[in-house]
């Protein structure tokens, strides 16, 4: 369990292959897009060079772990109630060759929406791969639980709480 981790957290070791070819772009020198994510990969440095093709550049991207938090289940139901549940990458760039990192692999729908407007991060969506799906499945038939909607109060405001005082009265 790492330190951020809530109790029950279980987490699920991955591979990324990313695709870098030439941008059509006058803005950007590199298009990205990933491949493929893995369940085992050989043991590479991240960013390693697999096969280079006529302008195309395929990379062992890097090793990553898939956090499934107990709190996060009614996301993972949503995802895996879809015509087609879905895992999401994020690289991120970085300095120096190739120019990107393996930020994160995902699951949880609300988490990869946090980063769909943050502008510089390549978000990848993929058909999740099967041999992600039983474990998703296996853990929230153990974690999930039905939360009641629950609406907040406020509290009533105090119309004196603001208001201006004589100095004598503040003593």
């Amino acid at each position: 369990m790492k330190p951020a981790d809530t109790p029950q957290t279980e987490r699920i070791p991955v591979a990324v292959i990313a695709e870098r070819r030439p941008s059509s772009s006058p803005w950007a020198e590199w298009s990205w897009r990933v491949v493929e994510v893995l369940a085992e990969a050989p043991e590479a440095p991240p960013w390693t060079l697999l096969r280079q093709e006529a302008g195309r550049a395929l990379y062992l991207a890097g090793h990553a772990e898939i956090a499934l938090h107990p709190t996060d289940t009614d996301n993972h139901r949503q995802n895996l109630a879809a015509a087609e549940p879905r895992l999401w990458v994020v690289l991120r760039a970085a300095p120096g060759e190739p120019g990107m990192a393996l930020h994160l692999v995902t699951l949880d729908p609300g988490e990869a929406h946090l980063y769909a407007d943050v502008g510089n991060d390549v978000l990848e969506s993929l058909p999740m791969p099967d041999f992600l799906r039983a474990p998703l499945e296996s853990f929230v038939a153990r974690h999930h639980r039905e939360r009641g909607f629950y609406k907040r109060r406020r509290d009533r405001a105090d119309p004196e709480a603001m208001a201006r005082r004589r100095p004598e009265e503040e003593r």
